[in-house]
């Protein structure tokens, strides 16, 4: 059974919902003005991601070259061989150990996640599901987690309601002049990869900053005159239905779920208005962000054999009331807390 629609009736939250807690395995088309993309699940979770917008494997390449890991004459003989064996780039890369396989993997995590969290401002477009089963990549697979990225997701969506229709992740920014002398640490970071070429997204996979930083720090050069936008490549615009034509296709496809699936779904559309808003929200999303980076943090400590000695080396996310997290390392331990929507540690609304 093919699970079809408009995204205006029945948003990507829903659908990743629905997905995710039956446990299906499939593709997902999503067909937008300006692209068309395949979320691939298996057992519910992401396992890969596809845009007729951007090529994953030219941007895969793009940014390892930038990164420095990997050489100009390696990459071009792995295109060679990519354009002539139809095989993934990814992978031809890894098996002639030209790259390092986590550093291959990084990079495809990152393009996933931000082809994910790009969708989540369309709001316009038809979707399709199809339940089928998916081959193997024994070589480079990926299993990312649909809820996390559903809550991140909704997340930049709130916060980027700052710049809303002033950056977008596929931008593309040039320099208006020579890197100015005052620029603060974090825009010379951002500063230095804006070449006309790359795109916002792009930037932000070399960088490993968070997408939302990014494109403030860029909104915040373009407002003093030093990048602007350039123009991106044309890209042929993909079709939108009309509503009749949506009307006519769209299958009324609750009627299939049973009553236990909707039940489900219908309370976790509660719990997502309710991480939208602000008040138990921002206390929601606080205690979600501590739970990420405490994760993080101790990762961290096993690649290292110690905890990091501050928290901008696995996150620079501020927590929902725009503060700092308070982060401590002592001994063997340590400690992670929003101060709440006081801003006072040590009192009663401390999330931990």
């Amino acid at each position: 059974m093919a699970l079809e629609g408009s995204l205006s009736d029945f948003g990507l939250a829903d659908i990743l919902q629905l997905i995710y807690f039956q446990r299906k395995t499939g593709v997902l088309t999503l067909d937008g003005r300006m692209d068309r993309v395949k979320l691939l699940f298996v057992e519910g979770n992401i396992s890969g991601a596809e845009s007729k917008r951007r090529v994953d494997d030219n941007r895969l390449g793009k940014i390892l070259l930038k990164k420095g890991l990997i050489q100009e004459g390696d990459l071009q003989a792995a295109l060679a061989e990519h354009k002539k064996s139809g095989e993934k780039l990814g992978n031809i890369l890894i098996k002639r150990e030209m790259v390092a396989r986590e550093s291959v993997t990084e990079v495809v995590n990152s393009q996933i996640t931000e082809t994910v969290i790009q969708l989540f401002n369309w709001k316009e477009g038809t979707y399709e599901f199809k339940a089928q089963r998916l081959p193997q990549d024994n070589e480079l697979s990926f299993s990312l987690d649909t809820q996390h990225l559903l809550m991140e997701g909704l997340r930049i969506v709130d916060e980027w309601s700052v710049i809303k229709g002033r950056v977008s992740l596929d931008m593309v920014f040039r320099a208006k002049e020579e890197t100015p002398e005052d620029l603060s640490e974090e825009e010379e970071a951002i500063f230095r990869y804006v070449d006309g070429e790359n795109d916002v997204s792009t930037i932000i996979d070399i960088s490993g900053r968070d997408n939302f930083q990014v494109s403030k720090t860029l909104l915040a050069l373009m407002e003093r005159g030093i990048v602007e936008a350039a123009e991106a490549a044309a890209v042929e615009a993909m079709p939108v239905e009309t509503a009749e034509a949506r009307k006519r296709k769209t299958l009324p496809f609750f009627r299939f779920l049973v009553p236990a699936t909707l039940f489900i779904s219908l309370m976790l559309s509660v719990s997502i208005v309710a991480v939208r808003g602000g008040g138990p929200a921002k206390e929601f999303r606080a205690a979600a962000a501590i739970d990420r980076m405490r994760n993080a943090i101790e990762t961290y400590k096993i690649l290292n054999s110690a905890y990091p000695a501050s928290l901008d080396l696995v996150s620079r996310a501020d927590d929902p009331w725009g503060r700092p997290y308070v982060y401590r390392v002592s001994g063997g331990s340590f400690s992670l807390v929003s101060a709440g929507s006081d801003g006072k540690e040590g009192t009663a609304d401390d999330i931990e």
